[in-house]
């Protein structure tokens, strides 16, 4: 069933518009996997220029990781709120954030003042984990809606990190100083930030935002005509439902998707931070290297592949469930490998690449936003969608913080073990919590069209 006032967006073919925005949407995402996971290629050259005693690394390491997660909290909650005044009013200005911060990085002069500019550069990563989403998600057709959230988030953002692997293997290369390094790779994340700007502020308003928000019929009739390249289109219904009432009727699956990416980024969040500098070492590869190989191996080609023809056809909820289990059986036999020295490093390193593999799946679903902007209806579309984030950079943050503490603690056997029970849990708790969204208009999935809803 779709709702006839967006039929005309929902039914259309996947055009050179989506491609447009699935780019300029997904740039963004691009420059978040970038922001992320440079800090965890030059962590070690970073605490060594800043003087920080041995004793004080592991918790030194936690703080660079965790604030840009805790950072984007706080860009979360806030762009979630602004974007209820305007998707397009503000999608620029968490570019420009992310531009300006990642070019400060390179001039803090204390390590505690580089901890500060990156809680900045995470307001807005925050700010773009709800806005990109959002707007591709209500661009979108009914039938590629999964295929063009996947490739524009799920799989930008492991390009991102790639691009800050090769960039710093570039700089190895022609043996550029470790004390310019560090500070270039972190840097280097303005140039696409700073570049997708104009673009941005060039993008239609959403046809859905016009109509159920800003109640603006003409307005949203322009857009659908403009998006589906028709000289006319039909108007749509306004949604007059307070929004509490709105928040009520949807909460549980908000919260529901709050709570499976962040289990999902507890789980995946302490390999991303901490795979090249403290799995990597376990396994005797160079910081560079294993990120190289684990995103061109690992991770690109099967998001490319899940995007393209699972998460549309297969369904995002089997895609989840079965990522998280066999994500949780390849980290028990990872753990396991490391625990028998006699065990060759490649071999253990297979079978990890076989978990990126395995929770490229969750990635592209609840890591990727699905949910949270899926299961809400459009009149509180972003503001779910910011809780969803803040669930899961609270498990990233906690990641973030734990992962080195407990690899010191505990072992690095025993630490990969608990992360492959939480994966198990998140299959299990995807089973049983969230419906199947795939190839349903926003309006079916949330009850848009019911009669019990009052549209005018």
């Amino acid at each position: 069933m779709t709702d006839t006032h967006f039929a005309i967006l929902d039914e259309q073919k996947f055009s050179a518009f989506h491609w447009r925005t699935l780019l300029v949407t997904g740039l963004g995402v691009f420059c978040d996997g970038y922001d992320i996971s440079s800090i965890s290629l030059v962590l070690g050259p970073a605490l060594r220029a800043y003087h920080v005693a041995a004793h004080d690394i592991p918790i030194m390491k936690g703080y660079l990781t965790a604030s840009v997660l805790v950072g984007s909290m706080v860009g979360a909650l806030v762009f979630g709120l602004l974007a209820q005044k305007g998707r397009k009013r503000f999608y620029g200005l968490d570019a420009m954030i992310l531009g300006l911060a990642a070019l400060a990085q390179a001039f803090m002069p204390g390590v505690w003042l580089l901890v500060a500019c990156r809680f900045v550069l995470g307001i807005g990563v925050g700010a773009d984990y709800v806005l990109s989403p959002t707007i591709m998600a209500e661009h979108a057709n009914r039938a590629d809606r999964g295929r063009a959230i996947g490739l524009g988030f799920g799989t930008m953002w492991p390009i991102g990190a790639l691009a800050a692997a090769l960039f710093k293997l570039l700089l190895d290369a022609y043996h550029v100083p470790d004390d310019l390094v560090w500070k270039l790779v972190l840097a280097g994340g303005c140039v696409p930030a700073l570049g997708v700007i104009f673009f941005r502020r060039n993008m239609p308003e959403s046809a859905r935002y016009l109509a159920r928000v800003a109640q603006d019929k003409a307005a949203a009739q322009a857009a659908m005509a403009q998006v589906s390249g028709l000289a006319t289109a039909p108007p749509p219904a306004i949604d007059a439902r307070p929004f509490w009432q709105v928040f009520r009727q949807h909460a549980r699956y908000i919260f529901a998707g709050a709570l499976l990416w962040m289990i999902y980024d507890l789980v995946v969040y302490a390999t991303v931070l901490f795979g090249p500098d403290i799995i990597a070492q376990n396994l005797g590869i160079p910081a560079s290297i294993y990120q190289i190989e684990t995103e061109l191996i690992f991770v690109i080609p099967p998001s490319i592949l899940m995007s393209w023809f699972l998460l549309d056809r297969f369904g995002r909820k089997p895609t989840q469930v079965w990522g998280f289990v066999a994500g949780a059986v390849t980290l028990g036999i990872f753990a396991w490998m490391r625990s028998n020295p006699a065990i060759p490093a490649l071999a253990a390193f297979l079978v990890y690449g076989l978990f990126n593999i395995a929770q490229t799946g969750p990635g592209l679903v609840s890591g990727a936003g699905v949910y949270g902007v899926e299961l809400a209806p459009t009149r509180i579309r972003s503001v779910a969608q910011s809780i969803t984030v803040v669930g899961g950079r609270i498990g990233a943050a906690i990641s973030g913080f734990a992962f080195p503490l407990m690899n010191a603690r505990f072992g690095f056997v025993a630490t990969i073990a608990g992360l492959a029970l939480l994966s198990l849990l998140g299959g299990l708790l995807s089973h049983l919590l969230v419906p199947e969204t795939s190839s349903r208009s926003l309006e079916e999935i949330n009850l848009e069209s019911a009669p019990a809803v009052k549209l005018t």
